[in-house]
């Protein structure tokens, strides 16, 4: 059972992938989270900047863990950006679940060139310390892998310096 959980949420498949990867590189738990909201299509992509923009969120649908969240050793929240901000589900997780996770990092995916790093301290606002490490992801761009390859870099020290739990 492993002690690092990659939870997600991807309306085009981008965080997706990059969150497969990642859970597969570091042999981690990989959770999607859902609110059941249809963000397909651009009436989708237009609703979900709004939600965004607005800081809306829905009920998450229910999702399942191998242990409780407080348990990890680290959590990674995937998610894309939009409208410079987080999504609302991931938004909508962290306002529900926040303060009870531990070590958490960041995976952003984006569309445009703009890292948005100040999405980092938006989402760090619902827990009760800082995130840990993060990356801002371009899908198709060129740094993609080295970015990529550079948050596995960072993450894989802080799990060196961080004691296993249980």
């Amino acid at each position: 059972m492993s002690d690092i959980l990659c939870m997600y949420f991807s309306r085009t498949g981008n965080t997706r992938t990059a969150m497969q990867e990642l859970a597969g590189e570091l042999d981690a738990e990989l959770v999607e989270l859902t609110d059941g909201v249809d963000r397909s299509g651009a009436g989708g992509f237009f609703r979900s900047g709004m939600d965004a923009m607005r800081r809306t969120t829905a009920p998450l649908q229910h999702f399942e863990t191998e242990k409780p969240l407080d348990a990890y050793r680290l959590v990674i929240l995937g998610t894309p950006v939009w409208a410079g901000r987080c999504s609302s589900v991931i938004r909508g997780f962290l306002k529900e679940h926040g303060q009870a996770l531990g070590n958490v990092s960041y995976v952003l995916l984006r569309g445009g060139n703009r890292k948005n790093e100040e999405v980092y301290q938006q989402m760090d606002a619902y827990l009760a310390r800082p995130h840990c490490t993060a990356v801002s992801l371009r899908a198709g761009s060129v740094g993609y892998r080295f970015w990529q390859e550079e948050f596995l870099r960072q993450t894989r020290a802080f799990l060196d310096e961080e004691p296993a739990r249980g």
